[in-house]
């Protein structure tokens, strides 16, 4: 069947029509996708769009001269994709429902300087050497250590990308500083998250705490679960948690770190999956607490609140996967002070909830934050929603079935006014990359791994692509690093003020942040996700807004928001496609100058025009 729209025409036979996203989870884990060390593939359970993006990375196809150069001006300038349609032949067709992965353990190739090849001009290509892969910091962690005390009043940051201008990295994290003893002297530390490397994260601590008590919070059953166990054999400091995941299609998404010292408790709310692929060429987001003090002994543990009610949201998160391990964290949350935290703690866990229960998870627990918590702003209405995200459900016929009915009446929420509470114009502008974004990225091609919109979804819903902005980051030195992050925000006019900004696990599906049933009486959520909100009362201002920061590295008033890409986004053009994973893309290389072609099972089918 063929569909065709201004962003593009797709040929897709019948026996690709599959249902394979039709819960909304673009990242379900398959244990029949399990990589072993013997055939040189990643040591853990792994995406069909990350293995496909590691097999490309193993074996490059390298763009031939039967596709005509002459059609690929020169980098720096973007490119339309005039001519490269998608096709999806049989032999594609597959489930992309995890949607998360890892580098190959070749290291990336050095970047192309062939005529026709798109590096971007941000691109220090001296910087990708094959024998230089990670991202990690040099030595220099005193400067993040004095950054934390007292220069970043939202504790919201990026990591460090490998390949770009050095200053673009000053104020940026690696996991090796994070987990530096400049934050503490570590007792024992809890890891959250969706995909993971256990031989590479024990390699992220310092050889001083890496017997450390360590804690690892999963969702992988059967097989999955097995291959993770077998990963941590060697290393009896570890144990495991496994989150209950009762509904179909659901993934434990949420990325923390629960960091003990002798000196406090930290903890870490961040986007990346732990492995080394996510902490290289990505844009991430991390929001790092302060060290929270102990308590004196015998104090209650109700005390040291914070204003935003953190500690005890928190503790309420950890105990929905009902497990006497993580209990043992509640009580050591309950013995630490938290009261200097700022932010507010977004989260989901799975279930199906009703009456007050709705309001504590997913996007009825924003929409009451934001009631409570926001203040109105003049002329609302023509403030829009900016939601930007690495991977997209199955969001309905059309947008009145969820986007802009449940969801964007949560996002609108501002104050507890009868107007914002019926407000359905507010516009929409949804950021997720384009192919021309993908293809002139630093990663090239593969980077469109961990960016797993599948065919099967995309064809189901043109609609949507209506609504997409392309990925820009020149504020951050991070338009060539492919966003794995996930922010939502509220954005004036004139884009120069935000009334809350919202980093998170959360990617923009039903999964995720959950879906009425019952006629609205019940909230249905699949996944874990967590993620922080900042609000402007929390931080002094009673305007009800944050003056957006002009550029990361400009030297502003200390409470201007540093959004990590550009605004406004601009609009995709009618030429311009969303990355779609499981099609080719042959008709242009990519800045390592190779072409992404996700399976070779069959003859590859040419693009359609």
């Amino acid at each position: 069947m063929a569909q065709e729209s201004e962003h593009g025409k797709w040929t897709v036979s019948s026996s690709d029509e599959s249902e394979d996203e039709r819960a909304g989870c673009c990242e379900k884990p398959s244990t029949s996708l399990l990589q072993r060390d013997t055939s040189g593939e990643p040591r853990y359970p792994c995406s069909e769009a990350r293995k496909a993006a590691h097999k490309r990375k193993s074996s490059p196809l390298e763009f031939h001269e039967g596709s005509s150069r002459s059609e690929v001006p020169p980098a720096p300038k973007r490119l339309s994709q005039e001519g490269l349609g998608w096709c999806l032949s049989s032999s594609d067709e597959e489930d992309d429902c995890k949607g998360e992965v890892k580098r190959g353990d070749a290291g990336a190739p050095s970047v192309r300087q062939d005529e026709g090849s798109c590096a971007p001009k941000e691109v220090a290509v001296e910087e990708l050497s094959l024998n230089q892969k990670s991202a990690e910091p040099s030595g220099r962690v005193r400067d993040t250590w004095d950054l934390l005390d007292g220069g970043n009043p939202f504790r919201f940051f990026l990591t460090k990308v490998k390949g770009i201008k050095s200053k673009y990295n000053s104020g940026a994290l690696h996991i090796k500083n994070i987990l530096s003893p400049l934050f503490g002297t570590l007792v024992s530390s809890a890891q959250f998250n969706y995909c993971i490397d256990v031989e590479w994260l024990i390699n992220q601590y310092p050889k001083e705490f890496r017997d450390k008590p360590l804690l690892i919070v999963h969702g992988e059953k059967r097989e999955s679960k097995a291959d993770l166990h077998n990963q941590a054999k060697p290393y009896q400091n570890v144990s495991f948690c496994q989150a209950k995941l009762d509904i179909a299609f659901g993934t434990h998404h949420t990325k923390m770190m629960l960091l003990c010292y002798e000196e406090g408790l930290r903890v870490v709310i961040h986007t990346s999956n732990l492995i080394e692929d996510d902490w290289y060429q990505k844009t991430q987001g991390i929001w790092l607490s302060p060290l929270y003090p102990k308590l004196p002994p015998g104090t209650l543990g109700t005390a040291g609140e914070s204003r935003t009610n953190f500690k005890s949201d928190l503790i309420t998160y950890l105990m929905s996967y009902k497990s006497p391990t993580l209990n043992e964290w509640v009580e050591v949350i309950k013995q630490h002070d938290f009261s200097e935290t700022r932010v507010c703690l977004v989260g989901s866990t799975p279930g199906r909830y009703q009456n007050n229960e709705k309001e504590k998870w997913g996007h009825l627990r924003l929409r009451k934050l934001l009631k409570d918590h926001a203040t109105q702003v003049p002329d609302e209405d023509s403030w829009p929603v900016i939601g930007q995200f690495s991977s997209i459900g199955s969001m309905g016929t059309d947008q009145s079935k969820w986007l802009c009915s449940e969801f964007r009446q949560s996002l609108v929420t501002l104050g507890n006014s009868a107007k914002s509470l019926t407000n359905q114009e507010v516009p929409i502008n949804l950021i997720y990359p384009t192919v021309d974004n993908v293809r002139q990225s630093l990663e090239g091609y593969p980077a469109g791994g961990s960016l797993p919109y599948s065919i099967q979804t995309a064809q189901k819903q043109l609609w949507l692509h209506s609504y997409f902005h392309k990925w820009s980051a020149e504020t951050s030195g991070r338009s060539h690093a492919m966003p794995h992050i996930k922010t939502y925000m509220r954005v004036s006019p004139d884009f120069q003020k935000i009334a809350w900004f919202l980093v998170t696990s959360a990617n923009l599906s039903k999964a995720a942040w959950g879906a009425f049933e019952k006629n609205g009486a019940q909230l249905m959520i699949r996944s874990y996700e967590l993620g922080v909100l900042f609000l402007p009362s929390e931080f002094g201002l009673d305007t009800g807004y944050f003056q957006v920061k002009e550029s990361l590295l400009s030297d502003e008033p200390a409470l201007s928001f540093p959004v990590p890409y550009d605004l406004p986004p601009e609009k995709y053009e009618s030429k311009d496609r969303p990355w779609i994973w499981n099609i080719p893309y042959t008709k242009a290389p990519d800045t390592h100058g190779n072409m992404w072609v996700p399976k070779l099972k069959a003859p590859v089918p040419s693009e359609t025009h």
